[in-house]
Formats: C-alpha cells, sequence, structure tokens
C-alpha cells in the first residue's frame, strides 16, 4: 500500500520514512509523485490545517494521504509562533530568521520562564473517506543561543532537559525516538494498520 506524505519539506518525509520503516508501505513525499499546486494553509489551528492538507491532496492525487501541521509553541509568547511557526519572521522568513526573532522576543525572559512545546497534529485521508486525526506534544526549554548542527527550524534551539541536548544535538535516532512527530505517528499507524487491514468476505450463503 502506497502512503503519499502530503509535503515538500523533505527532512519531515524522511522522518516519516524512518518512523513508518517497519510497516510494509511504500511511502513517498509530494514532489515523488507529480506536480502538485500548493495548500494555502490558512487555518488558525494545526488541525484546521494537516485536516485541509490531507483532504485536498487525496483529492487531488487519488491517493491515501498523510498530511501534518506543527510547529513551536512558547509559553512566554502566549503559544507563538504556533501555526505561524515557519513564516515567523515573515514571507521570506527563513529558519536563522525565524530563530533569530525567537531569540529577541526572549531576550529579557529568564529561562525558567522560557518552557516551551513542539506539537504534530497529523490527518489520514483517502478520496471521499473520512479523516483520522492523532496529536503528538515535546515540552522542552527554548535556550538563549543555538547549539548543535542537526534537524531543521527550530532545533538548535529547543532544549530537551531529560537528554541535556537540543534537537538538533540529539541526532536523528533518538529525536525521531521522542519528538512531536513521533508521538503523533505512533498513534497514526494504528489508524494506518486499521486501513491496511483487508475487508471481511461477506458470505453470501
Amino acid at each position: 500500500m502506497r502512503l503519499v506524505v502530503a509535503s515538500h519539506n523533505l527532512h519531515k518525509v524522511q522522518e516519516i520514512k524512518a518512523l513508518t520503516a517497519h510497516l510494509d508501505l511504500d511511502v513517498v513525499g509530494l514532489s515523488e509523485i507529480g506536480d502538485f499546486p500548493p495548500v494555502i494553509e490558512d487555518g488558525d489551528t494545526f488541525q484546521a490545517n494537516a485536516r485541509k492538507k490531507a483532504v485536498e491532496i487525496a483529492e487531488l492525487s487519488g491517493e491515501l494521504v498523510l498530511a501534518d501541521d506543527s510547529g513551536l509553541e512558547v509559553d512566554a509568547l502566549g503559544g507563538a509562533p504556533g501555526v505561524h511557526s515557519a513564516r515567523f519572521a515573515g514571507e521570506s522568513s527563513s529558519d536563522e530568521k525565524n530563530n533569530a526573532l525567537l531569540l529577541e522576543k526572549l531576550q529579557d525572559v529568564p529561562l525558567e520562564a522560557r518552557g516551551a512545546g513542539f506539537r504534530c497534529v497529523m490527518a489520514l485521508a483517502r478520496p471521499g473517506g473520512p479523516v483520522e486525526l492523532t496529536e503528538g506534544i515535546c515540552r522542552g526549554v527554548i535556550l538563549f543561543e543555538p547549539r548543535g548542527t542537526g534537524g531543521f527550524g527550530y532545533d538548535p534551539l529547543f532544549f530537551v532537559p531529560e537528554y541535556e541536548k537540543t534537537f538538533a544535538e540529539l541526532g536523528s535516532q533518538v529525536k525521531n525516538q521522542i519528538s512531536h512527530r513521533y508521538l503523533a505517528m505512533q498513534k497514526m499507524l494504528e489508524v494506518i494498520k486499521q486501513v491496511k487491514k483487508p475487508a471481511k468476505a461477506v458470505d453470501s450463503n
């Protein structure tokens, strides 16, 4: 069975491929199956954006589609950047610009008040069918400067106290066992397993 990840983000597609490697699934990203118009993520929640991406790509591709919307929610900023995490510094933002703006906004906030959480909501859809949603949250602390060279996005600033490292320092193997995407995916795997089960034959006698 093929599962299309509704994303052009190669980091995200690779993470999901790694998380589903033990299943008999052919996991592909959007760029691997065709040229699709971008889905306008205009929802005000992660749930709304994930659902919209999954449904639109499922209808366009005719395939089983997994979409996610995820971002960083900082306690001291009232949950910001939230759904605007990827464009925190504006439409022409980059990881570096987003991280710099986050540090600027938190420059007077002490370490004990720099709690934050990465949240991921996943949506699974097929053409004309119901949409299944799952969610995962990983808690941490925003540091005063970046640490580590791995990962992407806010990973160099997101410190996990239990491991005494940032997401960017943990390495993909460890990160993929504790991240918000991992936690959401573990719940979604149970949904996918149900989808993969063949329908019971109907006894006509």
